[in-house]
């Protein structure tokens, strides 16, 4: 299959959901861990498809969901400095900090542009030499790289005005954690942008150590329902393994050019997951050697005590512990055009997704 119609075909997805209904017999729980993932699965409603058997549940997918708040303070402190420009894609500004927003920020006068790639902000550096131009990086493994590479650019052209101020992460340890955590999952329907990079081979501890079922997927119809029915015949044949299911984009040894520039400027960290508190070796830092573009430690500010909103209990939603639709806060006084937590605010969040497909 090769066109996009292809993975939409009706009659593919009824074949698939007829094989899944003849082989689910065990009750099982599955998470995807990819924000993409997630719309998708609402969007297409495939939990309506399934046997009562499957539990679908969503999990850290979102980096814009499981970025603290002390993140966001952090960005909101330097968008106040003077001559800073403040550069972030769109998800981010409308993050609530833990008293404003860098969207109120924005409004407020800061200096701050929603860019499309790193290679925006670069041009703002060079287009703006009396300022200083932080970019604010953030994402698992998919993002990564183009962070990286602004660095590099950066350095080639000696650029002293632009640093990265980076919430990195990569997904593997936060799948472990929920596990260690004793969060009940017996497979993952392993993230498809992120694998793209990475790999399938990243997740071959978590298979072996914990004998969880890992089959990386695609975004469409028919590469969900396929991911499914491969995670339940493994499960059902007490074999769980990691699989690909996304041939077509994702290879074992994952983008090893993308990974080598990674490896260049970042290196792990422990860093804070909403619902997961810190986890050992889970962020990227800017190495030592590239610090005079890290704004970290380029600029010294004083950010605000963080203070979470009561009610909001998107941690225990990206743990999986709880839907959307438990949180007395949704759909009240939490939605997209005021959202009281990170879940709401960007598309691939799971209560973005069950607000606007539920």
């Amino acid at each position: 299959m090769k066109y996009i119609d292809e993975f939409r075909d009706k009659e593919l997805v009824k074949i698939l959901i007829k094989k899944i209904h003849s082989v689910s017999k065990k009750h099982i729980t599955l998470m995807e861990v990819c924000g993409g993932h997630t719309m998708s699965i609402h969007k297409f409603g495939i939990p309506s498809l399934l046997p009562k058997t499957i539990n679908l549940v969503s999990g850290p997918g979102c980096p814009v969901c499981v970025t603290g708040r002390r993140y966001i303070d952090h960005a909101i402190a330097l968008s106040r400095l003077n001559d800073v420009i403040i550069t972030t894609y769109g998800d981010l500004i409308r993050v609530p900090g833990s008293s404003s927003s860098l969207e109120c920020e924005k409004a407020n006068g800061a200096d701050i542009r929603i860019v499309y790639s790193t290679l925006n902000a670069i041009k703002i550096a060079k287009d703006n030499p009396d300022k200083q131009i932080i970019f604010l990086g953030i994402g698992f493994e998919t993002t990564t790289p183009s962070s990286a590479l602004a660095v590099i650019e950066a350095k080639k052209d000696n650029l002293k005005n632009f640093s990265v101020l980076s919430a990195h992460k990569i997904m593997p340890p936060a799948m472990s954690a929920l596990i260690e955590e004793g969060v009940k999952i017996n497979g993952y329907i392993g993230p498809g942008h992120v694998s793209t990079i990475a790999g399938s081979e990243m997740y071959n501890g978590l298979a072996e150590k914990y004998k969880l079922s890992v089959v990386i997927s695609g975004f469409e119809p028919v590469d969900l329902l396929q991911a499914i029915y491969m995670l339940v015949g493994q499960l059902e044949s007490d074999n769980p393994k990691v699989d690909i299911q996304y041939t077509r984009i994702v290879k074992p040894e994952g983008n090893l050019k993308a990974k080598k520039v990674v490896n260049e400027i970042f290196e792990l960290r422990d860093d804070w997951w909403r619902g997961l508190g810190v986890i050992h070796k889970s962020g990227l830092g800017i190495k030592e050697k590239y610090k005079d573009f890290d704004a970290k430690k380029k600029f010294d500010v004083e950010i605000e005590k963080t203070i979470e909103p009561r009610g909001c209990i998107c941690g225990k939603i990206l743990k999986g512990i709880n839907k959307p639709t438990d949180c007395k806060l949704f759909r009240k006084v939490c939605t997209p055009s005021n959202p009281v937590g990170a879940c709401m605010v960007s598309s691939e969040g799971a209560c973005h997704a069950f607000y606007k497909f539920k």
